[in-house]
Parts: C-alpha cells; sequence; structure tokens
C-alpha cells in the first residue's frame, strides 16, 4: 500500500471522514478513492468502502467506466457494479466508452465481466 494511501486510511479510521483531497485534479482523486476501496475490502471496513462505492458512482463517466466496473467486480461492490451495468445501459456514448484504455484493459484481463455487464445492460434496457 502506497504510504498517501495508508495516511488516508488511518484517517478514515480516527475520524470516520475521508481526509481534505481538494488539492488532488479529478483523475487522481479518482484513482485515490479506488486505492481506499481496495484498502478498505481487504481490512474488511464497510462504512468505507460503501463511501469509496458512493463517490465513484458519482464520480462515473465514459473515461472512468471500465476501471470502475473492473474494481467493483474484483472487491464484490455489487451496488458499484450495478450502477456501472445502468450507466452502459442508457448512455449514448458507447464508442467513446470502448475506445478507453480502461475498456482495452477490462477487455483483455477480464472478459467474462464485460460480457456479464454487457447481457445485464441488455436486459436494464428491456425493462
Amino acid at each position: 500500500m502506497r504510504p498517501h494511501v495508508f495516511r488516508a486510511l488511518l484517517h478514515f479510521i480516527y475520524t470516520d471522514s475521508f481526509p481534505d483531497m481538494d488539492d488532488l485534479g479529478d483523475d487522481d482523486y479518482s484513482d485515490m478513492i479506488g486505492l481506499l476501496l481496495v484498502a478498505a475490502d481487504r481490512y474488511a471496513m464497510d462504512s468505507m468502502k460503501t463511501q469509496c462505492e458512493r463517490i465513484l458512482s458519482e464520480l462515473l463517466d465514459v473515461k472512468t467506466l471500465a476501471v470502475t466496473l473492473a474494481l467493483a467486480d474484483k472487491h464484490n461492490c455489487s451496488g458499484l457494479k450495478d450502477v456501472c451495468i445502468e450507466f452502459i445501459a442508457t448512455s449514448n456514448k458507447m464508442d467513446d466508452m470502448v475506445a478507453t484504455k480502461g475498456y482495452a484493459d477490462l477487455k483483455r484481463a477480464c472478459p467474462s465481466v464485460l460480457v456479464d455487464a454487457f447481457e445485464k445492460a441488455c436486459k436494464f434496457r428491456r425493462i
């Protein structure tokens, strides 16, 4: 675990809140929340994990979708995974999402996650 992530983890343990991250850009903030989600899952910190899921759901866009979907799948975040699937089902920017590096990485590393997400998105659209 990176030192800055460990410091943020300790801050959360003692204050039940995230440290100030206003100095981070949007991409760095999203990355940090993802790293904190991994730490929360590793150390069974459900409150922190839930907050990370909520924040990542709010930050979800075409650029972050594939990485967020991979995190949700790997760390058993069913609510976050559902948000990703809903985003896929309702987005009109699938070409943009497929063009991202995150999508290419996910397709190579976890193709079953994409298949599952697209199948559920198709069902979601029919409802």
